[in-house]
């Protein structure tokens, strides 16, 4: 089972707000997810961004892989390897 931490989309059009959640790979985008760990507005000025460090720490331990998005804003908030 391959775990991704990566965005679900919410909000409506042409206003999206994402959350950042704990899924399995083979799950779809917004669908199924194991846990939510934090949320992103980039609709907001500035961009909101606020996640646990705590359970993203513990993830990525266990072996979650990051998406592209989500390890950029990782790496923007200093939680990066």
């Amino acid at each position: 089972m391959a775990v991704r931490i990566r965005l679900k989309r919410m909000g409506a059009k042409k206003k999206p707000f994402y959350r950042i959640v704990v899924a399995d790979s083979r799950y779809p985008r917004d669908g199924r997810f194991i846990e939510e760990i934090g949320y992103y507005n980039p609709t907001t000025k500035p961009t909101t961004f606020e996640v646990d460090a705590e359970k993203v720490q513990q993830w990525l331990s266990k072996g979650a892989r990051p998406s592209d998005t989500v390890k950029a804003l990782f790496e923007r908030a200093g939680l990066g390897k």
